[in-house]
């Protein structure tokens, strides 16, 4: 049997008025490969930080019997000693670290945590800002790892081959489930399946129910009437009319009993709710907005450079009307720069006279005016608040979140605002360079809802494999500055 490398028992920890984790209990084994999922805010970090000793509870225990390494997204690299192999295979510069991009930070950090065993790892978000290749090589040393895992990410493509458990934490609880990602959605949407059946058995039986005790009181009324019809002419009857009417009068309590009993029935069913069903999301663009020019994104011999380094040489290319184009390459090839390149219509860039563009970069947001959530949205679009407010529950704006002030949100909080401001802002051209990072996975999944019911023409650089997969109708790989449809 498999030793237990961490156990957690009896847990609790909350954040004013809020419970963010309630775990009676939860077990690492020494193999486990086990993926974190939940919503941005769910407790995710909260938990590996509390399993690496960072956060101490306020109940319960912690009890850990094998070293574990600890991979932190947001913080910065070590200054240790790091194994000349990763250095070369995660081709990491020999620069000051001051001056590495977020991958080169990534890969840095992930050439630490190789370059010493350990019997456990913590890891969280450890691909956020890594290409393909970096991400590819992350799987790579983690299907030979032998120890145990547990991961928080929002790639499904990672969870679904690395992972042989998911933990869900929804409301401060954590739910276990057996498989991957694909094999844990499978299994959600089986038990939202066997909740609506169970919904359409309990409201049929309770109709069947309240129709029976109905017609019991309709029965009993009608008793009532012709012993009051017959009690006219009580000082006439006979005694057997008498004995008839003591009868009627049994036989309508009697039946007045039986719907009692059969509203009690009623009571005591057992409630089942039907499970939440995902909005449609449309996206109707207004008839000044439609296109009619088949490409409305081209260029001519675009040569694009940087200093003196070449990303694009002598490339042409056309973008078709009303399609998703993923454009995809290896961190510094250019896709960025090309983006904000067309946002710009520069050199070599061909434009519909009609397009409007929209672009969301990576982390660019800036919030200068002091305004709500849904006054934002509602001062950037033509759409009915009903509409605005759809979208923004969407993606995870409820309740007093719509009156939050914009320049107070967290990070995540602003990009998924600026993503709901383009597919619901005036355009018909949008451009997004990496819109998933920091995003949780139900957030990314809604985004690619808005993506497919989006009207327009959608130019998209990301690195998530899955996602790409999901949305995109053509590819284009920036490799030996070209610009190449795969």
């Amino acid at each position: 049997m498999e030793k237990v490398c961490l156990e957690i028992e009896n847990i609790e920890i909350s954040f004013l008025d809020r419970v963010v984790l309630n775990i009676p209990r939860l077990a690492v084994h020494q193999f486990d490969r086990i993926g974190i999922v939940g919503k941005n805010g769910a407790g995710k970090s909260t938990l590996l930080k509390l399993m690496n000793g960072q956060i101490k509870p306020e109940r319960g225990s912690i009890e850990r019997y094998v070293e574990f390494a600890y991979f932190d997204q947001l913080a910065s690299p070590n200054e240790i000693e790091i194994d000349y192999e990763f250095l070369g295979k995660l081709s990491i510069p020999q620069n000051e670290i001051q001056t590495f991009s977020g991958g080169e930070q990534t890969r840095l950090k992930l050439a630490q945590i190789f370059s010493n065993y350990h019997e456990g790892l913590l890891i969280d978000e450890p691909t956020t800002h890594l290409d393909e290749a970096g991400t590819q090589f992350f799987i790579d040393e983690m299907t030979y790892y032998y120890g145990a895992l547990v991961l928080v990410s929002h790639d499904r493509y990672v969870l679904d081959t690395l992972v042989t458990k998911i933990w869900e934490i929804e409301d401060g609880n954590v739910t276990e489930y057996t498989g991957n990602y694909s094999e844990y959605v499978a299994q959600k949407e089986l038990r939202q399946k066997q909740q609506q059946e169970q919904h359409d058995k309990y409201v049929k039986e309770k109709a069947r129910l309240l129709k029976a005790a109905e017609e019991k009181m309709k029965k009993a009324e009608k008793i009532t009437k012709a012993n009051g019809h017959i009690s006219k002419k009580e000082t006439k009857a006979k005694a057997n009319k008498m004995f008839m009417t003591k009868s009627k009068d049994t036989s309508q309590k009697a039946v007045q009993r039986a719907a009692k009993a059969i509203e009690q029935r009623v009571e005591q069913l057992k409630a089942v709710d039907a499970p939440k069903e995902e909005q449609k999301m449309r996206f109707h663009q207004s008839s000044a907005l439609r296109l009619h020019n088949k490409f409305p994104l081209m260029a001519d011999q675009l040569t694009l450079k940087v200093g003196n380094k070449y990303l694009l040489k002598d490339t042409s290319f056309q973008f078709p009307l009303g399609k998703t184009i993923a454009i995809k390459g290896n961190n510094g090839s250019g896709k960025s720069t090309l983006l904000r390149h067309i946002f710009l219509k520069g050199e070599g860039i061909i434009v519909s006279p009609k397009a409007v563009m929209g672009i969301y970069e990576q982390m660019d947001y800036l919030f200068l005016i002091d305004e709500s959530v849904l006054e934002y949205m509602k001062e950037r679009s033509d759409y009915d608040e009903g509409k605005i407010r759809a979208v923004l529950h969407t993606m995870n704006f409820t309740g007093s979140d719509l009156y939050k002030n914009v320049r107070g949100l967290s990070g995540g909080e602003a990009i998924r605002l600026v993503l709901c401001q383009l597919f619901l802002g005036k355009y018909n051209v949008l451009l997004l360079d990496e819109p998933t990072n920091f995003l949780d996975v139900f957030c990314i999944e809604a985004l690619e809802r808005f993506l497919k019911a989006y009207e327009g023409t959608v130019l998209l650089v990301s690195h998530d494999r899955r996602f790409v997969e999901r949305v995109s109708d053509c590819i284009y790989t920036i490799e030996n500055q070209k610009l190449v449809e795969k």
